[in-house]
């Protein structure tokens, strides 16, 4: 059997970061229910690279091998912080590098943090509608986060922990079970 793989994509322009803690909390809490590989990008660290290719042909064959594992996860948790009452540019960027189809039926799992309950809609309003451009399959809850819910980059809040558990909850039907590690077949001699 091999592990769920799990790419996240904290569209977080800085460090330290609570949307960082949040996606965090998602994947501890996947990996609950499940074994998983998980592959974490975050547009704090890459954003200065992928800011500069307007292309993907453009990209370093780091942010080449990001993307790949974006597109070959069984799973995504796709999160940003509210900047100017939208997702961050870079991360729309990196997403703007990924095929029309490159999340087509993939489970994807939808993270914001803001400054206050008022930004708490660009979760369906904003990132529902730009994932589903790209034909992923958006899990049934989001979880939105404000500053009241950390303290010192530490998620504090137990009405925070308990949208996180409805949102696993809710997401679990949806992610492979088990997957069955897929060996050739023998030639057959003639």
């Amino acid at each position: 059997m091999s592990a769920l793989k799990v790419a996240v994509l904290c569209g977080s322009l800085q460090r330290p970061s609570r949307t960082l803690v949040l996606c965090n909390a998602l994947l501890a809490r996947i990996g609950e229910h499940r074994t998983i590989a998980p592959h974490v990008i975050e547009i704090a660290q890459i954003g200065r690279l992928i800011g500069a290719c307007m292309q993907r042909g453009e990209l370093p064959p780091e942010m080449q091998a990001h993307l790949a594992a974006v597109e070959n996860a069984d799973v995504v948790i796709a999160a940003s912080p509210v900047y100017s009452a939208t997702y961050t540019g870079m991360f729309k960027h990196f997403i703007d590098f990924l095929g029309m189809d490159a999340l087509a039926g993939k489970p994807t799992l939808l993270a914001a943090t803001g400054g206050s309950p008022l930004h708490g809609l660009v979760i369906d309003q904003q990132l529902r509608p730009l994932l589903a451009m790209k034909q992923a399959l958006t899990l049934p809850v989001g979880v939105y986060a404000t500053e009241a819910d950390f303290t010192d980059y530490r998620i504090t809040s137990a009405a925070l922990e308990k949208r996180i558990t409805l949102a696993i909850d809710l997401a679990l039907p949806h992610l492979p079970q088990t997957h069955a590690v897929r060996i050739p077949a023998e030639p057959i001699s003639a």
